[in-house]
C-alpha cells in the first residue's frame, strides 16, 4: 500500500484520537481499547513499510499518547488489574476466535477417532493409556467404584501435581505453535484421542454415565483450558505462515504478544481444575444434582467469559463507534 493511501485511509481515525488525548472530545474505556489496539496495528504496519517516514513517527507517540490516557483512567493498580480481565483479555480472545474454533473442532475430531478406535479394536485403550492403568480401572470395577483412581493419592499431593500438568500441557500446545501449528495440533490430537478412548472404553464397560459425572467436574475446565491454549498456539503459528501487509517477524511478534496475553488468562482456570480433581472429583459419592451443577457451571462460565462476553464487548465498542 502507497504511503498516500495509507494516510488517507487512517487520517480521520488519528484525528479522533488527537482529540481524545487533547481532552476535546470524551469516549468510553472499551472503545479507548479498541482504538488502542487498531491504532498499535497501524504503527507496526508503518514500521514495517515506511520505518524513515514522518508517520512512523506520528504514529509513535500517537500511540504512546493513548497509551497514557488509558492508564490515566484507571485508579491506581487494582483497577489496571480489573480492567485487564474485564477488557483487554477479553478482546484478545474476540481477536482469537477462528483459532478458538480450530482448536475445537480438530479437537473433537480427534476425539472421535479415539472412539471409533477403540469400537473396532478393543486392545486400543491400552495402547493410548497403558496397561497398567487400565488393569486398575478394571480392579476398581469390580470392587464397584470405577473412579477410585483419584482417590488414590492424598488431597495436596494431587493439587500440585496436576496443577503443573495442566499447565505443562496447556503450555505445551501454546508454544509448539511456534513449529507452524503443527506442534499445537499434535498437542491436541494425542490428547482428543484419549479423551475419546477413555469415555468410550468407559461406556462398553457400561460406566458411561458414571465418568461423564465424574471426570467432567474437572475436565470441563481442564480440556477447556487446553483447547483455548491450543487456540493462542494455532494463532501465533498462523501469525508466521499469514502476515498478510506486515512482515513475517512483525505478524508472528504481534500474533505471539496476544496468544502470551491468552495463556497468562489460562492461569486461573489451570489452579481452579487441579483444585476441582484434588478436592472434588474424588467425592464419588456425592449427589447426581451436585455433580451436574459443578459441571453445567463450568461450561456456562466458559461459554460466558471465552465466548459470549467477548463477542458483547466487541459488539459494544462497535455500537459506540457507529
Amino acid at each position: 500500500m502507497r504511503e498516500a493511501v495509507f494516510l488517507v485511509q487512517n487520517e480521520e481515525k488519528w484525528r479522533e484520537i488527537e482529540d481524545i488525548i487533547s481532552n476535546k472530545t470524551s469516549s468510553s474505556p472499551d472503545y479507548l481499547a479498541e482504538l488502542y489496539i487498531d491504532l498499535t496495528d497501524d504503527l507496526a504496519y508503518a514500521q514495517t513499510n515506511y520505518p524513515k517516514s514522518k508517520i512512523t513517527i506520528y504514529l509513535n507517540d500517537l500511540t504512546a499518547g493513548i497509551f497514557q490516557e488509558i492508564y490515566k483512567r484507571q485508579k491506581g493498580k487494582r483497577n489496571a488489574f480489573i480492567y485487564f480481565w474485564t477488557h483487554v483479555l477479553p478482546l484478545e480472545f474476540y481477536k482469537a476466535r477462528k483459532a478458538f474454533l480450530y482448536s475445537f473442532i480438530f479437537f473433537l475430531f480427534s476425539s472421535l477417532i479415539g472412539v471409533v478406535s477403540t469400537a473396532y479394536d478393543e486392545t486400543f485403550p491400552r495402547v493410548i493409556m497403558g496397561d497398567h492403568y487400565i488393569d486398575k480401572t478394571l480392579r476398581n470395577m469390580e470392587k464397584g467404584d470405577p473412579m477410585a483412581v483419584y482417590k488414590s493419592e492424598s488431597q495436596e499431593d494431587m493439587f500440585f501435581s496436576i496443577t503443573l500438568n495442566n499447565i505443562r500441557v496447556a503450555f505445551l500446545a501454546f508454544a509448539c505453535g511456534i513449529f507452524l501449528t503443527l506442534g499445537t495440533y499434535v498437542i491436541l490430537f494425542n490428547n482428543g484421542v484419549m479423551l475419546g478412548t477413555f469415555q468410550y472404553f468407559m461406556y462398553q464397560k457400561g460406566f458411561l454415565f458414571t465418568s461423564v459425572l465424574t471426570i467432567w467436574i474437572h475436565g470441563t475446565i481442564e480440556i477447556a483450558s487446553i483447547i483455548i491454549a491450543g487456540g493462542a498456539g494455532i494463532m501465533m503459528g498462523n501469525g508466521f505462515l499469514f502476515p498478510g501487509t506486515y512482515s513475517r517477524k512483525k505478524s508472528f511478534t504481534k500474533s505471539a504478544k496476544s496468544a502470551v496475553k491468552i495463556v497468562v488468562g489460562l492461569v486461573p482456570l489451570f489452579i481452579i481444575a487441579g483444585f476441582l480433581e484434588s478436592y472434588v472429583t474424588r467425592n464419588t459419592h456425592w449427589p447426581t444434582a451436585a455433580k451436574a451443577f459443578i459441571i453445567l457451571s463450568s461450561a456456562a462460565f466458559i461459554l460466558f467469559y471465552f465466548v459470549w462476553y467477548p463477542q458483547r464487548l466487541h459488539k459494544k465498542i462497535n455500537q459506540y463507534y457507529s
